[in-house]
Order: C-alpha cells, then sequence, then structure tokens
C-alpha cells in the first residue's frame, strides 16, 4: 500500500489546479518584453484544466494589486506523447496585451501599457467575466452592441459609433462568409445612432435594397437620370472610349467645343466673340453645366467644314461617330434620355443623396443593371459628388459612402481600374473625416485593395479568410501587441469576425449579433422570372428581348405617346430660360423621391413626369437636332 502524498502548500496548490471551478490555471515560467510561457498540470484523462486552457482565450496575470491580460497563442505538452498512467505537464505561450488596475478615480481600467511585467511563478488565472466587461468596453458614450463576444457571450460586442464612421472601416472576407449581413449591421446601428447620416451604397449585386426596406430607395437603369454634362471630360471620354485607351487628339476637340456647347445652351449669341475673346471664362469642360450633344455634334460639323482636308478630320469624324454611338445605344439611357438635357442637377442630387430624405436615409445605387463599361464612370461621379456635397455644405451634410466589391474600383495595381474613380475615392479616405463623408470599404480579396485606401480605415472587422496574401495584409494593419489574434483568420467560423482599430478598445473575437428575416440582404435582379416552373418550358425568346434591351412589358408597348407631345416639349429646352429645371422622371412608386427643388427655391408643385418610354420617343428629335434649329422652329 502506497503511503499519501505529503500534504504540504505545494502539493495542495498543485491539487487545487486540477479543480475545474478553480481560477487558478498555472505559473509563469518565462517572460520576454511581449509574450510569456506558463506552466499547467493537466490530469491524465485530459480532464481538469485541460478543458480551461484554449487557443485564443484571454488569461490573466496576478501582478501586485494589478492584473496582466494575455491572449493564449499556442499549447504543448512538455514531452512529445500525451501519458495516460501520470500527470501532464502543459507549456502554454501566452501574448500579453495589456493591464487591469484600478484608476485614480478607485474605478477598475484597462489600458493597453503594462506597467509590471509578471514575475516567474506568478500566477495565472481564469479571466473573469467583469474584468472582461472592463477590457472591452471603449469607455465613451454612443455606443452599439453589434454582437456577443466568443470568449463569453453573455458579454455584448461594443462598438464606438462615431469613431467607426468618422474615420472610415471596412468589412473583409471570403465569399459566403456574411459580410453583406454584417454590414447590413453595422448600417442599421449607425442609423440608429445618427439618424441624420445619409447612406450611399454601390451595390453591384442588388442586394442592400431588401435589408432596408422602409429606410431605402433603390435606383437602377429604371429609375435613373444621371444626365451626361455631370460626366468630366475624362469620366465622359470614358464613356465614349467604353475603357479603351483615349486618342488625345479627340479628348482636345472635347475639351475645347463642350465650353462653347454650354454657353450655346445658356443663351449667348455671339459665339464667334467668344471664341476669339482672351477674357477668362468660368465654363470649361469639366463644370457641371447642362448642354446639349446635338449643339456639341454640330460644333464638330462646323470644325470638319473648316478644315478642308486636313490630318484632323478623321480625328474628328470618328470622335463624332463614338458620340452618337453612345446616344443610339439603349444602354445608355439613363444618361441621354430627353429628361437629361434640363438643368435636373437639384433633383439629382435630392434623389441621389436623399436631401431631404423623406424618412429614407438610405440609397441603394445598383450597379448590375448598368453597363460594364460606364460603371466605373458612375461609381467616380457619386464619390465626387458625395465629397463635394459634403464640403460645400461645411459638413451640414454628413454622407457614408459604401462601397461593394471595392477591389473593383481601387485595386492594389495602379496600372488597372479606372484613375478618376480611384481619385475620388481616395480622397474620401484621405480627407472625407474633415468635411463629413466617410467611407464603407467590403472586399473579399483585401490583398487586391489599394494599401492606401485600407490603411485609411481606421476600424477593421476581419472575418474568415484563407488566402495567405490577405491574411498577411491584414496582419500588417494590426498592432503589433495583437498580431497573434489574426492567427485565427483561416479557422474562424460564418457571421464571426476580429475586429480592431479606433471603434473598438483592443481587438476582440466577436460574433455578429443575428440579422431579423424581413431585414436580410438577397439579392435581386429586378426581373420577373421567365418560367417558375420546369426550365424546359423557359421562354427563350423573352430571354432575348431583355438582352436586346427591348421593353418586355405589354402594357408599355402598347401605349404609346401622341404626336403632340413632341411639340408641346420643344419650348422646354429654350434656353432663355436660363436653365430651368423640369421634373424628374420617377417611377410611380418612388413619388416620394422627386426633387424637392426648382429654380433654387422649395417645393415646386410640378406635373407628375412622364415614364420613361413616353420620353424615349422623344429622343431622335430633340438630341439630333441643333438648339438653332430648334429657336427657328
Amino acid at each position: 500500500m502506497t503511503s499519501p502524498l505529503p500534504d504540504t502548500p505545494d502539493e495542495r496548490d498543485r491539487r487545487g489546479t486540477f479543480a475545474a471551478g478553480n481560477r487558478k490555471l498555472g505559473r509563469v515560467i518565462g517572460c520576454s518584453g511581449s509574450k510569456a510561457t506558463v506552466s499547467a498540470f493537466a490530469g491524465k484523462d485530459g480532464a481538469g484544466l485541460a478543458e480551461l486552457w484554449s487557443v485564443g482565450r484571454l488569461i490573466s496575470i496576478s501582478v501586485g494589486e494589478n492584473r496582466v491580460v494575455a491572449l493564449v497563442c499556442s499549447m504543448e505538452t512538455d514531452s512529445a506523447a500525451w501519458s495516460e498512467t501520470a500527470d501532464n505537464v502543459m507549456h502554454i505561450e501566452v501574448e500579453l496585451v495589456g493591464e487591469i488596475h484600478t484608476g485614480i478615480s478607485g474605478k477598475t481600467e484597462f489600458s493597453a501599457g503594462i506597467s509590471q511585467y509578471p514575475y516567474l511563478g506568478a500566477v495565472v488565472h481564469r479571466m473573469r467575466s467583469s474584468d472582461l466587461a472592463v477590457i472591452y468596453d471603449p469607455g465613451v458614450s454612443e455606443t452599439a452592441v453589434i454582437g456577443n463576444l466568443t470568449q463569453d457571450p453573455s458579454l455584448g460586442a461594443l462598438i464606438h459609433v462615431p469613431s467607426l464612421l468618422s474615420r472610415h472601416f471596412a468589412v473583409v472576407g471570403t465569399t459566403g462568409v456574411g459580410k453583406t449581413t454584417a454590414v447590413t449591421l453595422l448600417l442599421h446601428k449607425a442609423l440608429q445612432a445618427d439618424p441624420a447620416l445619409r447612406v450611399l451604397i454601390l451595390d453591384p449585386h442588388n442586394e442592400f435594397a431588401a435589408a432596408f426596406p422602409t429606410q431605402s430607395v433603390a435606383i437602377d437603369t429604371d429609375t435613373l437620370d444621371l444626365p451626361f454634362w455631370l460626366f468630366r471630360l475624362e469620366e465622359f471620354t470614358e464613356v465614349l472610349f467604353r475603357g479603351r485607351p483615349a486618342i488625345a487628339e479627340e479628348i482636345d476637340v472635347l475639351r475645347d467645343l463642350i465650353p462653347e456647347a454650354k454657353r450655346m445652351f445658356k443663351g449667348s449669341t455671339d459665339t464667334a466673340l467668344i471664341r476669339r475673346g482672351p477674357e477668362k471664362s468660368s465654363l470649361t469642360a469639366d463644370t457641371p453645366v447642362p448642354y446639349r450633344v446635338a449643339d456639341l455634334l454640330a460644333l464638330i460639323d462646323e470644325r470638319i467644314g473648316k478644315l478642308e482636308g486636313r490630318s484632323e478630320k478623321p480625328h474628328l469624324r470618328s470622335l463624332k461617330v463614338r458620340i452618337q454611338a453612345a446616344i443610339n445605344d439603349p444602354r445608355y439611357e439613363f444618361m441621354f434620355s430627353s429628361n437629361t438635357i434640363h438643368d435636373t442637377i437639384l433633383q439629382t442630387i435630392s434623389h441621389i443623396f436623399r436631401i431631404p430624405g423623406d424618412g429614407k436615409p438610405v440609397t441603394t445605387f445598383q450597379l448590375s443593371g448598368i453597363p460594364s463599361e460606364v460603371v466605373n464612370s458612375v461609381a467616380s461621379i457619386l464619390c465626387r459628388m458625395a465629397f463635394e456635397i459634403a464640403l460645400w455644405s461645411a459638413g451640414g451634410v454628413r454622407i457614408l459612402v459604401v462601397c461593394e466589391e471595392a477591389h473593383r474600383y481601387v485595386p492594389a495595381d495602379p496600372k488597372l481600374g479606372f484613375f478618376p474613380t480611384r481619385q475620388a475615392i481616395s480622397r474620401i479616405a484621405k480627407e472625407g473625416r474633415k468635411y463629413g463623408v466617410s467611407l464603407g470599404v467590403i472586399t473579399q480579396r483585401p490583398g487586391e485593395l489599394d494599401p492606401t485606401i485600407l490603411s485609411q480605415c481606421s476600424t477593421v472587422f476581419a472575418m474568415r479568410l484563407s488566402n495567405d496574401h490577405d491574411q498577411e495584409i491584414i496582419r500588417s494593419a494590426i498592432p503589433d501587441s495583437s498580431a497573434s489574434t489574426l492567427s485565427f483568420l483561416s479557422s474562424i467560423g460564418n457571421g464571426e469576425a476580429i475586429a480592431f482599430g479606433e471603434a473598438v478598445a483592443v481587438p476582440m473575437r466577436m460574433m455578429f449579433e443575428r440579422v431579423s428575416e424581413d431585414v436580410l440582404p438577397r439579392a435581386n435582379s429586378g426581373l420577373q422570372p421567365v418560367n417558375r416552373g420546369d426550365p424546359n418550358g423557359v421562354d427563350l425568346g423573352k430571354i432575348v428581348m431583355r438582352m436586346r434591351h427591348i421593353n418586355d412589358s405589354p402594357k408599355q408597348q402598347a401605349h404609346q405617346p401622341e404626336p403632340r407631345h413632341q411639340t408641346e416639349q420643344l419650348p422646354s429646352i429654350d434656353p432663355a430660360e436660363e436653365f430651368g429645371a423640369a421634373p424628374a422622371r420617377r417611377r410611380a412608386s418612388d413619388h416620394e423621391t422627386s426633387a424637392p427643388y426648382a429654380h433654387g427655391r422649395g417645393h415646386a408643385d410640378a406635373a407628375p413626369a412622364a415614364p420613361r418610354h413616353e420620353l424615349s420617343s422623344l429622343r431622335p428629335s430633340l438630341l439630333k437636332k441643333p438648339l438653332s434649329s430648334l429657336l427657328k422652329d
């Protein structure tokens, strides 16, 4: 019969560590400037302390009156095998995160710095729930709960909403991990904290409209009037050349003639004097002032007639063909519809940026229906206008621009993408905080995103990433004291994230709360299915009509406007009206989004706008005739 173990204090302490309810886990046996090594015992059956240790958990180390907070990075046994007959000794490597101490006011506080490092033999304890609450408390008001801590689901994951918005944020993660749902949750929390916020979502998959059923207006090619004259020269040439390299000679012609076309629309009669006059003009090719494509084409024809066989003629003819092709392309109708020949800038800004919002502060700009060669120009205009509205309102309008699939617009390779779009988004990222415009970046490939943009996002929600390069990009953005946190990026579950940055106190591993079914984002093409039953019965003819951009609605095809409407509409483009604003065309369901401005005044009693299929019949007569011929009529 073996004698019992001696009942010494050390033996009682060692045996006490096996009790699951005891907070004592082990002792420090090594320490460096950023890490420490802990020795602990585990029962031969794997029970006891072995169940209390796991990678990614926070533990505390008692050092005098303070408690040093550490993150478990790795674990291994003292020997290469697990003993089934004797106790096992474990060596745990931890990363020092910060320190919990009593502040001057007598309140328990957490600080990222460490005033006293653990000594050898210091006792390691399980982390108390009260200490976790102190660690992850931002310590400021205007916080929002976005989920629960992974280590202790009873505690909420808190973020500071003003820091999230003012200093930009990013949500990264591979496909299917819940990025869109997480962004939906963040936007709902942001709108609750700041009802005056205006949110513009660049939505390439038409997912977010379902996430804000009562708070958003969805803009697609059917409800969009984005006049061509709002495009800057670079953006307009991107449309004309359809993503191909532009020809310098043709750009020079546009730079010269577009200001003249704008002056013609404004009502200047002595155009010859304007051309030879040396005085400066406020109108440039980039000034957002209306002009008519027909006048631009007439000026090109005039210049062709004066050249008399010179070498510039081919460039002018080529430019004229490009412009005519864009006008006649039905996919570009949102740019060249008859409604865009009026000065509708107030209506356009009001509709897109929700000023006033009429209870709908969110705009989901559905890019899936816009031609791929125009998407970059449209994104450039929207981001540029968002910055300028915030700038010229002196912070009176707070705007959040959310870029889904952001690596498309600001790729890491500077040779790729569209430079004006990169420039507009970069300007928001670098200077937007000063004027009240914020940026939200969503991407599944942070390695393909411009690192300058990502570095400007002060708060990052890193969800599961399987690519090593993507993980390295995120790892380079996190503080060194919490770098081990990102070692879990390849294995965390759906809906789980590691949040770090200005909006959180310390990097935290958390689970986003579930979004209710009625605001769950889901993709929507905006089209009715051609057949809900057997795929063998699909109406292929209807699909082809949609591919050819032919309206397949019998009701709209049957309804044609009377010829007299053309003559009634002609006086509305009289330049003597000095940019008279025309009522914006909208769907009946979007009546509440009609702009409340006309001629710079308040709410206008405008007549109901005509549907697009009626206005489409006026395009040939209005766009292909010079302004001078219309005035003569």
